[in-house]
C-alpha cells in the first residue's frame, strides 16, 4: 500500500511544482465547456482539437446556443475532425439538455453518462472536473501511467484488464480534489509518461516505478488486440454541368454519415485511370452527354482505426445534364457552406474546381 501513497504525493506534487500544460478548458468549471472538449478531444489530438474548441465556444458559447444551431453549420464547424458520430451525438445532446433538462446540464455520474455520445471516461472527467464527484477518469494516459508504476502486465484491452485499472484508478484518486488528481495522472501519461521516449532519467516516480526498475517500461502497457484494417478504394467524379457540381449526402450507418460527397465509384482494390474510364459506371453517368477530363489528381489517402481509405478525383465537364439520382447540382457559393470529410477536404485544399472558373 505505500507506492500507493507514494505515487498519489509524488503526482500530486509534481502537479503543482512542475506542470506546465495550457489548455483552454483546463480548469474549466463549466460543465458544457468541459464536455464540449471531451468530445473534441475523442479520437483527436489536442493540438488540433484546440482551435476546434476554440472556434465552436466562439459560435455556441452555451448549450442553448449549440441546440438552436442548424445541423449543417455545425457539421461544417466541425469539418476536419473526422470520426462524424461524435457531431451527430453532440447535436443530439444539446438538444435534450436544452429542450429536456431546460438547458441544465446533468450533475451526477449516472445522468451524465446516460446522455448521448458519453461513456465511462468522458462521464468521470465531466462529473470530477465540474462537480468535484470523485469519479476517477480512465484514458489511454492513465492506463500507461498505472501500467507502468504498478508493473502489470494484464493487457489493457482486455476485458479483465480494463476492470482490473479501472478499479485501481478508483483506489487510488484522491477523493477530496478528484478533478485535480485526474487532471494531473492524464497530463503526467502525456508529458512525462510518454508512449514513446518517456522521460524516465528525470521522471518524479522513478525511485518506485516497477517498469523502470524492471527495465520494462518500453513493453508496458500490454495491448492483445490487432486491428484489421480494411482496404477501401474511392474515386471521386467531379462532374460538371453548366458551372455547376453533382454532390450527395452520405447516408446512414457508414462513414462519414450526414457528409456531403461527389459522385462515388468505390472498389475494393486500386484500379487506373484507363480502367475508370472503360468502365461500365463512367458510361452510365456520360451515356448521354459528351464528356472531356478536366483533371486527374494524385492518390489520397487517410487511415481510419479499422479501414484505409485511398483514392482519387477526376474531373469531367459534360456538354449537357446528366441523370444523376442520388445527387443534386450546386454551385460554388452553396459548395463552400457544405460539410466534406477530411478525405475530400484535403483534395479541395490543394486543387481548384474547373467547372467554377469563369
Amino acid at each position: 500500500m505505500s507506492n500507493k501513497k507514494y505515487f498519489i504525493k509524488q503526482l500530486l506534487q509534481w502537479n503543482k511544482k512542475d506542470n506546465k500544460r495550457i489548455m483552454p478548458w483546463k480548469g474549466e468549471k463549466d460543465p458544457y465547456k468541459i464536455w464540449l472538449s471531451e468530445i473534441i478531444l475523442q479520437q483527436t489530438r489536442v493540438e488540433q482539437g484546440w482551435a476546434y474548441y476554440n472556434r465552436f465556444v466562439s459560435a455556441f458559447p452555451n448549450v442553448k446556443k449549440l441546440a438552436k444551431a442548424a445541423d449543417e453549420k455545425v457539421f461544417k464547424l466541425w469539418e476536419g475532425l473526422g470520426y462524424y458520430t461524435r457531431c451527430k451525438n453532440l447535436i443530439a445532446t444539446a438538444k435534450f439538455i436544452a429542450n429536456e433538462k431546460q438547458g441544465k446540464f446533468p450533475d451526477t455520474y449516472e445522468e451524465i453518462q446516460n446522455l448521448k455520445g458519453i461513456g465511462p471516461y468522458t462521464a468521470a472527467a465531466i462529473s470530477s472536473f465540474a462537480f468535484n464527484l470523485p469519479c476517477a477518469v480512465v484514458d489511454g494516459n492513465v492506463f500507461r501511467v498505472l501500467s507502468r508504476f504498478f508493473g502489470i502486465d494484464t493487457p489493457i484491452d482486455s476485458t479483465v484488464g480494463k476492470k482490473l485499472f479501472t478499479d485501481l484508478a478508483e483506489e487510488i484518486l484522491d477523493k477530496k480534489q478528484p478533478g485535480i488528481y485526474n487532471q494531473a495522472i492524464m497530463d503526467f501519461g502525456a508529458i512525462v509518461c510518454k508512449p514513446q521516449n518517456p522521460l524516465c532519467s528525470t521522471c518524479p516516480l522513478k525511485t518506485q516505478c516497477a517498469a523502470l526498475l524492471q527495465g520494462k517500461a518500453h513493453v508496458l502497457p500490454v495491448k492483445t488486440g490487432k486491428i484489421i484494417k480494411k482496404q477501401r478504394w474511392f474515386y471521386y467524379l467531379v462532374i460538371s454541368y453548366n458551372g455547376k457540381i453533382y454532390v450527395r449526402k452520405r447516408g446512414p450507418k457508414e462513414i462519414w454519415e450526414n457528409l456531403y460527397e461527389f459522385v462515388l465509384l468505390e472498389t475494393d482494390k486500386q484500379v487506373s485511370f484507363e480502367e475508370i474510364k472503360r468502365s461500365e459506371f463512367l458510361k452510365n453517368v456520360t451515356a448521354t452527354s459528351k464528356s472531356e477530363i478536366l483533371h486527374v489528381s494524385k492518390t489520397y489517402k487517410q487511415q481510419l482505426t479499422h479501414q484505409t481509405l485511398q483514392g482519387s478525383f477526376i474531373q469531367i465537364k459534360l456538354k449537357t445534364e446528366p441523370i444523376l439520382k442520388e445527387y443534386k447540382a450546386v454551385t460554388y457559393k452553396e459548395l463552400k457552406r457544405l460539410a466534406f470529410p477530411r478525405f475530400i477536404t484535403a483534395y479541395l485544399a490543394e486543387n481548384e474546381l474547373k467547372a467554377f472558373e469563369r
